[in-house]
Formats: C-alpha cells, structure tokens, sequence
C-alpha cells in the first residue's frame, strides 16, 4: 500500500528547515508541508502551557491539510509538548529529541555524550533524561550555545568569529572527553563544519535532522504510508508573519528553492 498525503513539519522558525532540508534528500518523493511559527518565535521563553497551545494549533492546521505524519522539528515543542500532542491525535507524531538520542546511545564507546543547545533545552534537562533512560550510566555533559542562533541565522558559520565562539563553547565538553555531541538545537547543524573544526577528529556529531529521517522512513515502511516512488514532492511552506524575511533566512538552511511562502493564522479549536 502507499499513501500520497503530505508530511507535516513544524518549528517556532526557521531552524527546522534543517529536519526540512534531510527528510526531503531522504524521501523525495513525499508531498510535505512546513509550518514556521515566526509571529511567535522563540518559544523558549514560553511557558509549558502556552508551547502545548501553540503546537496544538499548529497540529490542527497540519491535519486539516490532511497530514499522515506531523514531525516536530523543534526541540523545546518536542519536549514540552510531544506526549500531549500524541494524547490529542491518532496520527504518527514524532520529535527531534529521541531520535538524537537514540543515535548518540548507538554511536557512544565511553558513555561520555555531549549535548550542545539553547538554554531553554539545556535548562529543561530533555536530552539527558531521556539519555538516562535510555542507559543509566551515561554521563552528559550539557552545554548552551545562545550565539549559535544568531550566527546561523545571520550566515555567520565559517572564519574566525564563530569558531573562536565555539571553542569556549565546546571546551567543557572536550575536557570532559565526550566522543559523541547531539546538536540540540536544529540551527546548528548549519555551524556543523566550524563545530568540526573545534572538536578532536574521533568525535561523532549527532545532527537530529539526519537521525528523525531514518525514523521517519521507518514509520512510514511499518504503518505502510510511503507515498509511491515515482511521485512529485511537492512542498508548501506557511509561516504566521513576516514571510519575506523567511523566504531570504531560508536559503541558508536548505539545498533546494522555496519559491513561495504564504502566512496563516492559527486558532484553537
């Protein structure tokens, strides 16, 4: 069986462009929509109510789209409001978190994980519960990269700038002698060289994006929802404001043209 309705992918931004930018080198042949909540953004410093409300309304909108899968390519969502959202809906709902998660606990030899992201992400503690649950005698070391936003958005990810921000950043997870880092945070794989560059060669990077498409893919071949391989992936991108802005920021993020990018409004129902 096969199943031509759309993916749906949601963000506070445009830092989910990245899971974007994998699923479709992954899955071509998949219609998908993305939701950018930019009137919103950031969602960090939201509370747990107001992130479930928001994802909630953004989850409405994908369904009505008639989305077979809803991806949340957003860490704080994912940690704040992933279980509420697989209470209220039927459909495969998956997040950033235990994807990148599960591949860091795959890749690790010492136990000894590094977790880069925002501070709201840092501070909510996700990563390392869910690592621990995962395996309990793994040891995180959990690191905020506030200006790693910033640097992504602004196109900022190679030269001496980032890279002397990055290493004050990564030196407690150096000294901890981590060999794998989960980037927390879906704008950093665009720093994903500059990171590289700072990092002992041995040290695997975790890019979230990459690690939800081999879920996702999964998903998809289990519950029998492949869309046929011979069909056109077609995309649509909303956003809740400012869509030239996104239109331009996204180019940074992604390997292929968003030619048009309409606004929405969004409401509970």
């Amino acid at each position: 069986m096969t199943d031509s309705r759309p993916i749906g992918i949601f963000d506070s931004g445009v830092g989910g462009l990245t899971v974007l930018n994998q699923l479709k080198k992954q899955l071509p042949y998949e219609q998908m929509i993305y939701v950018g909540d930019t009137a919103r953004v950031p969602y960090g410093n939201k509370s747990q109510q107001l992130i479930q409300q928001y994802s909630q309304e953004i989850s409405e909108f994908l369904i009505s789209k008639n989305c077979k899968m809803i991806i949340v390519a957003c860490n704080t969502a994912s940690s704040l409001s992933l279980e509420y959202l697989r209470s209220k809906h039927s459909l495969p709902i998956e997040g950033v978190i235990e994807a990148g998660v599960e591949e860091a606990i795959k890749e690790t030899t010492n136990n000894q994980i590094g977790v880069l992201g925002t501070h709201s992400t840092i501070q909510s503690g996700a990563y390392e519960i869910k690592l621990k649950e995962y395996q309990s005698n793994i040891h995180v070391t959990n690191q905020a990269c506030p200006l790693f936003v910033p640097l992504a958005e602004e196109g900022w990810v190679e030269g001496e700038i980032p890279e002397n921000i990055a290493r004050v950043y990564l030196k407690p997870l150096i000294d901890s002698k981590v060999d794998s880092v989960i980037l927390g945070c879906t704008h950093y794989p665009i720093l994903k060289r500059t990171i590289y560059n700072v990092l002992p060669k041995d040290v695997k990077l975790v890019d979230s994006g990459e690690a939800v498409s081999q879920k996702v893919i999964q998903i998809l071949s289990e519950k029998e929802l492949m869309a046929p391989s011979d069909a056109y992936g077609h995309l649509e991108c909303f956003v809740t404001d400012l869509p030239s802005q996104f239109s331009k920021v996204a180019k940074r993020f992604v390997d292929f043209s968003i030619d048009k990018v309409k606004t929405i409004e969004l409401h509970s129902s």
